[in-house]
């Protein structure tokens, strides 16, 4: 049992590092390339309402993504990388401007707690089944008692079917 347990304890601290990988990367990896305007309008969020990134903003003439698409492309045209412009319109427009928040301070937890409930979940699910198949199997039917009555009690079963009877 307790090796079992050992083993649910790092394999679900391993579903949780290599869930939280890719949202503590660090910026430097995308900067390597010139980035394009697709990956950069991801990063940021529409504001005209939609709800959308500014890449999948679905206003053919939105007042908000269209611009903001011409200044991203003017920025990588400059040589600007992807953290740079995007850090640009987060100063320029404060934390509502990112698609996602960032893998820091308080927003981590925006990140870690919908996995801790999910392993939490899972964790009590495994902790739940390993209880129930642990328990002893119920007793067998008594042997005294009359054949055919499943087990029951052979004074309450007569008890039973004079009821019925008077009830007809």
């Amino acid at each position: 049992m307790r090796v079992a347990s050992g083993t649910i304890v790092a394999a679900t601290a391993l579903m949780f590092a290599l869930a939280i990988a890719p949202a503590m990367r660090a910026d430097g990896a995308t900067n390597a390339a010139k980035p394009s305007l697709q990956d950069v309008s991801e990063g940021l969020a529409c504001q005209c309402g939609c709800g959308l990134t500014v890449a999948n903003c679905n206003h053919p003439n939105c007042s908000f993504s269209v611009p903001i698409r011409g200044e991203i492309a003017g920025m990588i045209a400059r040589g600007s990388t992807r953290s740079g412009i995007i850090g640009a319109f987060r100063a320029k427009y404060g934390e509502k401007i990112l698609s996602a928040p960032p893998a820091e301070g308080f927003n981590l937890l925006a990140w870690l707690m919908p996995l801790a409930v999910v392993m939490a979940g899972t964790l009590l699910v495994i902790l739940a089944v390993t209880r129930w198949r642990s328990k002893a199997a119920p007793d067998a039917p008594q042997a005294g008692a009359e054949a055919g009555s499943g087990g029951f009690d052979p004074r309450l079963r007569r008890r039973l079917e004079r009821e019925l009877h008077q009830g007809l």
